[in-house]
């Protein structure tokens, strides 16, 4: 399932994955509001938490994610608030490679990610 977050500034998508996501999810919820957001303000902030109750990705989420990466110059920021040991690792691997910042954050620190990505 992925759910949009609320109260966050109008340039920033928060969205939160749990349980099972599907390409669905993808084409109802999330690639709607990125492409109003992408529309207004040309680029956009990105919050990703990612619970660790998610059960399973669907192939179908996996090729509507990558729709997402094709935007990859779209974002000024972009923050990922899990506690899956291996999704922090990978972020501090290769969050060099990306062409804005990224940051990782453990989900007891949600509140300090979505100030640093408001910033």
């Amino acid at each position: 399932m992925i759910e949009i977050m609320q109260g966050l500034p109008e340039n920033v998508l928060g969205v939160i994955y749990s349980e099972k996501v599907t390409g669905e999810d993808y084409d109802d919820v999330l690639i709607p509001i990125f492409k109003e957001k992408l529309k207004k303000f040309g680029k956009i902030r990105l919050l990703y938490q990612i619970n660790t109750g998610i059960s399973h990705f669907s192939w179908s989420s996996y090729l509507e994610d990558a729709k997402v990466s094709w935007h990859l110059f779209s974002f000024e920021k972009v923050a990922i608030v899990s506690d899956i040991h291996w999704i922090d690792e990978s972020v501090k691997l290769f969050a060099f490679m990306m062409p804005m910042p990224v940051k990782a954050f453990t989900g007891d620190r949600i509140d300090e990610a979505k100030a640093w990505v408001s910033e």
